[in-house]
């Protein structure tokens, strides 16, 4: 690449291998049901500004205009060569935001109304699939060929990435692996079905079966408080989604022999809790002869996310492809 920005170096993948890291820098935005997330990063994926939060009412106009106006707040600071923006949901190879339920969105052309308004090159992305191609590029992934994300937050995520590039398909951002079989006696998910992933595992469902158990509702920082405190019925439910998310991590490793399982999300703080009931179930559902499954713990910030929402427009920008599509 031209001006030093790229130089010759090791590591993965071979396209970015060593950059002079504040040559060029990215924003990078993650939008939430009422809330959008910021950050700039540099060429190396790193943030060099603080989260910036602000608050929206889900109009797709309302949030493009929320997107500008943090462009223009970043762009006093830095030359921005690119947007990235991630979102729960279906984004389609232009860009376009299929369906975004949490949302409750249809065929919205963020992306474009955001560069129509800013000049600035913008891509969309879903935001599980983000966060894997940055762990891929710059995180615990880099340097592996084949491992598997799974986040746990207000839903589950699970990411692939085989033989060097991200599997995906036209149901990459349905959320697929939050309706995986789990406990055939646990509670019921939005869709019906019993002791999936999404019933098991995610935030909010946790925290109704644990204001079901103490008789008030208790949000997820006050549960984690106080599993800490040694709450019975809070530490019966964590054991319970410990073992459930070790069955999950055991299938995906049947399924897709990953070097390695990188787990991240705001739910994270669940599986340090029940990390022995984690991998006592993942022994249980593994053969006796099969290699074991490292995992990774990343962290429960909201700037990875934001972090994973800029990779795509980076990843653009570096290898001057129309869709962000790089392995």
């Amino acid at each position: 690449m031209e001006s030093g920005q790229i130089v010759e170096g090791r590591g993965r993948p071979s396209t970015l291998l060593d950059v002079v890291a504040e040559s060029h820098h990215f924003l990078g935005v993650k939008v939430s049901v009422d809330t959008l997330t910021a950050v700039v990063v540099n060429l190396r994926g790193e943030s060099v500004t603080p989260i910036r939060i602000v608050r929206h009412e889900g109009d797709p106009q309302e949030v493009a205009d929320c997107v500008v106006s943090l462009t223009s707040y970043f762009s006093t600071e830095f030359v921005l060569d690119g947007i990235g923006i991630a979102v729960g949901g279906v984004v389609g190879d232009d860009d376009l935001i299929e369906s975004a339920p949490f949302l409750k969105w249809n065929a919205v052309p963020l992306a474009a109304m955001v560069e129509g308004a800013t000049g600035l090159r913008t891509a969309c992305a879903n935001d599980l699939e983000a966060y894997t191609r940055a762990v891929h590029w710059f995180g615990e992934g880099s340097g592996h060929s084949n491992f598997a994300v799974l986040t746990l937050g207000v839903g589950v995520g699970y990411g692939c990435v085989a033989n060097g590039a991200p599997l995906l398909g036209p149901d990459s951002g349905v959320g697929l692996v939050g309706h995986w079989p789990l406990d055939p006696l646990g509670p019921t998910c939005s869709q019906g079905h019993r002791g999936c992933a999404e019933s098991m595992l995610t935030t909010p469902f946790i925290e109704r079966q644990a204001a079901e158990a103490l008789g008030q509702h208790q949000p997820w920082p006050s549960l984690l408080d106080l599993h800490h405190q040694g709450n019975e019925a809070v530490r019966s439910i964590f054991e319970r989604a410990g073992l459930a998310f070790g069955k999950l991590v055991a299938a995906v490793a049947n399924l897709t022999a990953p070097e390695l399982v990188i787990v991240g999300g705001e739910g994270i703080g669940l599986i340090r809790d029940t990390l022995p009931a984690v991998q006592a179930a993942v022994l249980q559902q593994r053969d006796p002869r099969a290699s074991p499954v490292p995992m990774v713990l990343t962290t429960d910030s909201n700037e990875e996310w934001c972090r994973g929402a800029a990779v795509p427009a980076l990843q653009r920008f570096v290898l001057n492809r129309g869709h962000a599509s790089a392995s």
